[in-house]
């Protein structure tokens, strides 16, 4: 009960649970994040321009 009590009442308790609460929003927004960019097609690179024919003579 005092472990709760410290945890919910002091200043280094509460950032402790902002902390935490901070951490996990952070693990929840990067992996959906993560997986939303792992099934996107490629996007094509602008700086690489499609070959051209060479020109012959």
């Amino acid at each position: 009960m005092k472990l709760l009590n410290d945890l919910f009442s002091t200043d280094y308790g509460l950032m402790s649970i902002i902390g935490i609460g901070f951490m996990l929003c952070m693990a929840a927004f990067f992996l959906r994040m993560f997986l939303v960019k792992m099934n996107e097609p490629p996007a094509p690179n602008p700086a690489i321009k499609s070959p051209k024919h060479p020109q012959q003579g």
